[in-house]
């Protein structure tokens, strides 16, 4: 039977804005596929990426582009040749995963070959400002085992200082967002050594990442905006010690389950982030979750409304998504 093909995009509001070091946010702006056969309807949900060019209005006109082929059988493996990787590739892909597990009255994780899916640790994410803001902000979360702090650039040395002070038993685990250049980079990794931060993630743009080739540390540094849509983890190991796969960048389940085994096989550490989105976005990334180093899929915990049926959260504790949210 002939598929329905429908991408809409949808809007949540982010509890409290959410502020990173080029831009701020009040809403979560997601697009949402629903491909349905008439029996069975399978979904995926991706967040526009704009620093690779990507709108909502583009990854609807992408995904409308490819509805034809979608309607007539378009295959999972030939979806990766048909569309380049990024948002509205995944949502694509997500959502041909779970119309197969649908299908199939299997789990996307058997069908993957994951195995039985366990819950996870997420980071909770708290938003770059003044070191006294984020102490605050730190406080009521300091409970958590694992908080990601973003960075700015000049004057993360004190900001990462009133974070630990005012979690001092939570791993801290940083993202700079390409903020850091050679005026700041020193001084900051001594304040995140001082302050015993597991990861750092992305400090240097990715076209002047080379200051990390070669240098001594004693806090693994992880690639993300380093490791760009639709390419390999070559060529990244002289910079970095860990890789951040998001399914938006990757374009969807089927290549990150690639860029893991990739990245094992050249000794990367790996985390799973995400861009902000809901529930929905979040649960295929649990099947990556499960072999990852670092888990960061706290979007839902950062909305003042999720979706319903969404993931179950204990915490920080993430547990697996129910047939009804996907997959």
């Amino acid at each position: 039977m002939t598929l329905s093909v429908n991408a809409a995009a949808e809007r949540f509001e982010i509890a409290g804005g959410f502020k990173i070091s080029r831009e701020t946010r009040t809403h979560a702006q997601v697009v949402v596929v629903t491909l349905t056969d008439g029996e069975h309807t399978g979904r995926g949900e991706c967040v526009p990426y704009p620093r690779y060019g990507e709108t909502l209005e583009s990854v609807q006109t992408q995904i409308a582009d490819i509805a034809a082929v979608l309607r007539d059988g378009l295959t999972r493996s030939a979806l990766q040749e048909a569309m380049p990787a990024g948002a509205a590739r995944n949502a694509v892909d997500c959502a041909l995963w779970d119309l197969e597990a649908k299908k199939a009255g299997k789990s996307a994780a058997e069908l993957a070959g994951v195995g039985l899916l366990k819950p996870v640790t997420t980071a909770f994410t708290i938003s770059v400002d003044t070191p006294e803001v984020m102490a605050e902000k730190t406080r009521a979360a300091a409970h958590r085992p694992l908080l990601k702090v973003k960075l700015a650039g000049p004057g993360d040395d004190e900001r990462i200082a009133a974070v630990r002070k005012a979690a001092p038993e939570s791993t801290l685990i940083v993202d700079a967002n390409e903020a850091w250049d050679e005026s700041c980079f020193e001084r900051n990794m001594a304040a995140c050594e001082a302050a015993g931060v597991a990861l750092i993630e992305q400090p240097l743009p990715s076209k002047s990442d080379d200051l990390l080739a070669g240098i001594t540390r004693s806090v693994t540094i992880c690639a993300d905006e380093s490791l760009h849509p639709g390419k390999s983890v070559d060529g990244l190991r002289r910079k970095y010690d860990a890789v951040n796969i998001k399914l938006d960048k990757a374009g969807g389940l089927t290549e990150a389950l690639k860029l893991v085994d990739q990245a094992r096989s050249q000794d990367f550490k790996i985390m799973i982030g995400c861009m902000l989105g809901t529930s929905l976005a979040m649960a295929p990334a649990v099947l990556i979750a499960q072999k990852a180093d670092f888990v960061d899929l706290d979007g839902p915990l950062l909305l003042a409304r999720d979706r319903s049926p969404g993931l179950r959260f204990e915490g920080s504790t993430l547990f697996p998504p129910q047939p009804e949210l996907w997959g």
